[in-house]
């Protein structure tokens, strides 16, 4: 069982940056592939990035590529999202997901956080 907790979501103007964490329970840190989903309000919940256990690999969907940047630290059982340049669009609830296998789909993970809500602001 791991489970997953996320902060440092908050209210910033277009242009600007946050840096999301997500701290996990659990010895077998190392073991999964971290991924960052969000969720706009009426909308389905959609990848944004994903990292693989080792942290040697990395994938980003192609709306936040050049301006998100995921990374882990597996001795701290975190894994952070920077985000810079933000966009109006990229408002939205972020959502910290764990895998046992490299997946990129919302049923492909194994356990979730309960989010952190995301405004940017025009």
């Amino acid at each position: 069982q791991v489970q997953l907790v996320e902060s440092g979501g908050g209210l910033v103007q277009a242009g600007g940056s946050l840096r999301l964490s997500c701290a996990a329970s659990g010895r077998t840190f190392s073991s999964y592939a971290m991924g960052w989903f969000r969720q706009a309000p009426g909308k389905e919940r959609e990848f944004v990035s994903i990292i693989s256990g080792s942290g040697g690999n990395t994938l980003y969907t192609d709306s936040v590529k050049g301006r998100f940047t995921i990374s882990r630290d597996n001795a701290k059982n975190t894994v952070n999202l920077q985000m810079n340049s933000l966009k109006p669009e990229d408002s939205a609830v972020y959502y910290c997901a764990a895998a046992t296998y490299w997946r990129m789909t919302v049923k492909g993970m194994d356990y979730w956080g309960k989010g952190t809500l995301v405004t940017v602001s025009s």
